[in-house]
């Protein structure tokens, strides 16, 4: 059993205890912490609708007309219209039959996933994926194969080896954490050519990349080439809830064999209205996309010049390594001293001595002002003895580390087989 006492000391004694911090006001470019004036660039606000006019008074009208809560679970009398509209706009946004909203992210990826795989079937999941994706492949109880990351011919190889146990390939199609983005194509190809389910999230992609911000599967023509969709209305959208995109069959199935969908109380409609309203928004002004990807490139550029390692993220979202999880923590407390709101990803949520600082852009921030943030971090990391082009040429291990223990491994258990996603690399590329 953990000792609670004891583990809180020992986090604050390595430095790495966190806390929340207190924002004033709304999500907008620049809010108000702890009482300072700071630059935001940690918001999931992508294109900074959740402090819209509209999406305010569609949120407020809909306390008045529908209430705070749903009041029950969707299979109940949970149901609104409300519910029903988005769910349309949403599947007709991203190109599919029919949509269901959910209560979270991880309820929606827990509940799809749990149910299309099975004890005795395999899950194929990219080592980097998100936690939603990695708990939702544990409560579906079924085998687990992490392929490496981006790794389609280590992704066929482990197929090859289920020997017709293959139910599923789950994968983001923008990945939070480094914001590269997936082969979707390869594999969408290989998932038709061996004849196995995919479902794709798209919830760091959906609003914030590819044609009027349909995602990473309308960039490639690619949305009816997998089977389910997942996404978010909680980052480009501003608002809180999450969908499932598919088509009317599997919809059905969903309905009846999701348990997240069916034992959670519905999305209170206020959320689902802002939601709504945030949609309509982007639909007609598309232009807010283009303006996050302007943004996106100045604060990519302005960390690249100051020697930051951005990886290979190809959207607003940007994470450098700082090898020295204290270091790390340090960097972003001495950030906001100037003025700057970043995040970093410390132990144990990653596996020690795996540290990153974590930032993103918004559509409303101003280039200026990022390339001038990049500046001053830069600034600020050097002068704690931070370099940052060090970090970027050392080994790039560190973050598999990471992804080994997301997905609760240790190399203690390789033996296992092929199948034991514990089992490292060598290991499981074996005959």
């Amino acid at each position: 059993m953990i000792q609670i006492q004891a583990r809180l000391d020992e986090l604050k004694a390595l430095g790495l205890q966190r806390r929340t911090r207190l924002v004033s006001g709304p999500q907008g470019p620049h809010v108000v912490l702890d009482g300072k004036p700071v630059l935001l660039l940690c918001s999931d606000n992508c294109l900074g609708l959740a402090d819209h006019p509209r999406v305010r008074e569609a949120a407020a009208d809909a306390a008045v007309r529908w209430g705070v809560g749903a009041g029950a679970p969707r299979l109940a009398s949970g149901t609104m219209t409300i519910h029903r509209r988005a769910e349309e706009s949403l599947a007709e946004f991203v190109g599919r039959e029919t949509a269901l909203l959910l209560g979270s992210r991880e309820a929606a990826t827990a509940g799809v996933i749990a149910a299309l795989a099975r004890p005795g079937d395999t899950i194929f999941s990219d080592e980097l994926n998100h936690p939603a994706l990695v708990d939702g492949c544990r409560l579906s109880r079924a085998d687990v194969f992490v392929y490496d990351h981006h790794d389609v011919e280590h992704l066929t190889w482990g197929i090859e080896q289920a020997e017709g146990r293959a139910a599923l390939i789950v994968t983001e199609s923008v990945f939070s954490l480094d914001g590269d983005l997936a082969p979707l194509r390869e594999i969408a190809t290989l998932a038709q050519r061996v004849g196995i389910r995919t479902v794709v999230d798209e919830s760091s992609a959906f609003g914030a990349i590819g044609p009027d911000g349909r995602g990473a599967l309308a960039a490639g023509g690619l949305e009816d080439h997998v089977d389910v969709i997942t996404g978010t209305l909680g980052s480009a959208l501003g608002a809180y809830g999450a969908f499932v995109a598919c088509d009317r069959d599997m919809g059905r199935y969903l309905v009846s064999a999701a348990r997240a969908f069916a034992a959670s109380t519905a999305l209170p409609p206020p959320a689902v209205a802002g939601a709504l309203a945030a949609l309509e928004l982007l639909r007609e002004r598309p232009e807010r996309v283009r303006r996050l990807a302007v943004n996106a490139s100045a604060l990519r550029s302005g960390l690249e010049r100051e020697g930051f390692d951005t990886g290979a993220s190809r959207s607003h979202i940007m994470a450098p390594p700082v090898h020295d999880p204290r270091l790390a923590a340090a960097i972003c407390e001495q950030a906001l001293r100037h003025g700057l709101f970043i995040d970093s990803l410390l132990p144990p949520l990653v596996a020690n001595p795996v540290a990153r600082l974590r930032l993103t852009a918004m559509a409303t921030h101003h280039p200026g002002e990022l390339d001038d943030a990049a500046r001053r971090l830069g600034s600020v990391a050097r002068a704690l003895g931070h370099q940052p082009q060090a970090a970027a040429d050392a080994p790039a291990d560190w973050h598999r580390a990471g992804a080994e223990q997301q997905h609760g491994a240790s190399r203690a258990k390789a033996a296992a087989g092929v199948f034991d996603h514990e089992a490292p690399k060598r290991t499981r590329r074996a005959a």
